[in-house]
């Protein structure tokens, strides 16, 4: 794919000038401040203003909202400073995505052979080669196996090797977090299951049964490139060390209760991959030799092709369920194809912050990841705020949010409420975010972005952290009911 990509929806021209700040129509408010000695009283707070400090956050809250059709900002408090903005990274990236590969890419996975194929027998290596396809699993492996069979192979005379290069290769994507979070595995330009593995316990009589497989809806393969066992301690709940061939797990048996599951985080992505298909190559009577993982491309002909699903999919289902591999790999995959190249997460997500200053004029915008997990990224509410307005007409993007339902004044989803959402959320602990459209009932349409962050709170906290911080669900929870109370505001003050 050429590195030089025409833009297919951006819609030009839009940044030539960015739109002024203005504070439209805000109701007055009855505080009323004492007069200042040394000249006139200061203004009245807006509502949103009121809304902000009523909210109790601390740290600093930033929030914009701009007519789609005029581009003009309507309400902003904060909205030029720069705020973490978690997972609302997402919909930037699904933007630069689109961008830079267009709405028809498909990832691709190969089975390529390096020799002949005679009567039944290989005459040469064969190659599962990643193409960084986020939705692969053990089901399309599977596929891939009995296709594999159809294409006449019982037997394999030389190596069985695993290439993942396509991509680079990155432990974690954010190495403050807990070891055992499943939401910051490996990334790599082959990836299973979105890199997770299944760690399942039950209790017997005299100890627990342990099984770690690649399970899906039809398979449960036991893999042992993942390995875990069960030790008699205080704490901590988990420990990982790399095992050189596999991954070592251990747990504190008394977390453990009766019997459980959880997913942990792949660290050996091509590994765990190779031996998945080893394991479903043998159930179609193909004997594959040992696994082994090559860094450079071994080449060869192509004999089993898998493609994903087109890419507004994969981005609609990053987006509703928030997957931070899938941002990682699509984000990857655009600088690859807008540079030829590409070595590193950061290296890449600098690009698309200079994609975002250039394209959407998001003069500010400063990304360390395609996720949101690094809580080092900074973006402003008006600056997004601007982007979502200014690609609005090109319904890239609102079509493929998640439809977010607003409460009732008792907490609970309210299907006939009058202001309808489609956003993507962001959560870090004292982070919180909300990025998307509002609908006002006249029908009015208004994109928003709203940022919190208690800064110095979050840099307090541990490395590593394991349990939730104190007092961080009850921040969250005041964070998300202003939103809701902006958004409210929003659609009566500015849909009428």
């Amino acid at each position: 794919m050429s590195s030089k990509v025409t833009r297919r929806f951006i819609l030009s021209g839009v940044f030539g000038g960015v739109a002024s700040t203005a504070f439209g129509g805000a109701p007055a408010v009855s505080l009323r401040p004492q007069v200042r000695p040394d000249g006139p009283r200061p203004p009245a707070p807006t509502g949103a203003e009121v809304l902000i400090r009523e909210a109790n956050l601390g740290g600093r809250v930033g929030c914009a909202v701009v007519d789609v059709k005029s581009g003009k900002q309507l309400e902003g408090v904060n909205a030029r400073s720069g705020q973490p903005p978690a997972s609302v990274t997402k919909a930037l990236t699904a933007l630069y995505a689109l961008d830079a590969l267009g709405p028809g890419f498909r990832f691709t996975t190969r089975l390529r052979a390096t020799g002949p194929l005679e009567n039944g027998v290989l005459q040469g290596d064969l190659v599962l080669a990643g193409g960084g396809d986020p939705s692969l699993d053990t089901d399309g492996l599977a596929e891939m196996a009995q296709q594999l069979k159809e294409a006449g192979v019982r037997e394999i005379k030389g190596r069985f090797l695993i290439y993942g290069g396509v991509l680079p290769f990155t432990r974690a994507i954010d190495e403050d977090q807990p070891d055992q979070v499943a939401y910051n595995p490996s990334v790599s330009g082959l990836n299973l299951n979105y890199n997770r593995v299944h760690f399942q316990w039950k209790r017997g009589t005299k100890d627990y049964t342990i099984t770690m497989d690649a399970r899906t809806a039809k398979y449960r393969p036991d893999v042992t490139v993942a390995r875990m066992l069960v030790m008699d301690r205080k704490g901590p709940v988990y420990t990982y060390t790399d095992g050189g061939s596999f991954d070592s797990w251990t747990v504190a048996r008394k977390f453990l209760g009766k019997n459980g599951s959880r997913w942990l985080p792949v660290r050996k992505p091509e590994a765990y991959a190779g031996e998945v298909f080893g394991t479903l190559a043998r159930s179609n009577g193909i004997v594959l030799p040992k696994p082994e993982v090559v860094k450079d491309d071994p080449g060869g002909r192509i004999l089993v092709t898998r493609q994903s699903v087109a890419l507004p999919e994969i981005l609609r289902e990053m987006l509703k369920y928030s997957t931070n591999l899938t941002a990682e790999l699509v984000g990857l995959m655009a600088s690859k194809a807008r540079l030829g190249q590409v070595d590193s997460i950061r290296a890449s997500a600098r690009e698309m912050s200079y994609w975002a200053r250039e394209t959407l004029g998001m003069k500010a915008a400063r990304l360390v990841d395609h996720s949101g997990l690094g809580s080092q990224s900074r973006l402003s509410a008006e600056a997004t705020a601007q982007a979502l307005a200014a690609v609005h007409g090109d319904g890239a993007l609102k079509p493929i949010l998640k439809p977010i339902t607003l409460k009732d004044a008792k907490g609970r989803k309210d299907k006939n409420h009058p202001v309808k959402v489609a956003a993507k959320t962001g959560t870090l602990y004292f982070v919180s975010g909300l990025a998307g459209y509002l609908t006002a009932a006249d029908g009015k349409e208004m994109a928003f972005a709203i940022f919190a962050a208690d800064t110095d709170r979050r840099d307090a906290l541990p490395k590593k952290l394991g349990d939730r911080p104190p007092g961080a669900s009850s921040w969250n929870s005041r964070a998300k009911r202003l939103q809701q109370k902006l958004i409210e505001r929003w659609g009566t003050v500015y849909g009428s």
